[in-house]
């Protein structure tokens, strides 16, 4: 049995965007991070790696804080009423987790950079001054947060995808809330 969800019950269209716009940055962030620190990989390309991650970052960070300025205004819609309590409070606490560990991330990640004393050419090109005093204890600390963080991220990604997946399957209009990622949907 396949539900549709009617308009009410969708997201609006700027939070499909917006989720998906966030999904494919930080996908796409995961693999070049774990690349460029690949041992004998080319300096240049090592570099080109390194200014797509941090600067990836900064994008990342903003649509992340767009999205949750959007969500505060535009709310979520309800759960149908199919859907277990128990269910719709883990959906709920995972996105709310997923929002902070991308914060974190981002934030680690900038600090790790800044305190190590290197640029963010993003940043730098706009003209923002570091907010971060060079200290390399405090780089490794932040590397140290950036790398466990990055472990929780990948693993409730996974799980958000595959609990996605598993609604899909079932055909209970859970899914049909955010896909497509333009179009149907509340404005």
């Amino acid at each position: 049995m396949s539900e549709t969800p009617g308009a009410s019950q969708c997201y609006s269209g700027t939070t499909r965007f917006l989720h998906w716009l966030v999904a494919v940055a930080v996908i796409a962030t995961f693999p070049i991070g774990t690349i460029m620190l690949l041992e004998g990989l080319a300096r240049p390309t090592q570099d080109a790696l390194f200014i797509l991650h941090k600067n990836g970052g900064v994008v990342i960070f903003l649509l992340v804080l767009l999205r949750l300025a959007w969500r505060l205004r535009q709310p979520a819609p309800p759960f149908p009423d199919t859907m277990p309590r128990w269910q719709a409070g883990v959906a709920v606490a995972a996105h709310w987790a997923l929002y902070g560990l991308l914060l974190v991330m981002t934030v680690s990640g900038y600090i790790r950079v800044r305190a190590g004393g290197f640029p963010v050419e993003m940043l730098d090109a706009l003209g923002v001054p570091s907010m971060v005093p060079r200290s390399e204890s405090l780089a490794e600390t932040a590397k140290g947060i950036h790398a466990t963080a990055r472990l929780f991220l990948g693993a409730l990604i996974l799980v958000h995808v595959a609990a996605a997946l598993h609604h899909l399957w079932r055909g209970d209009g859970i899914f049909a809330r955010i896909w497509p990622p333009l179009g149907r949907g509340r404005s």
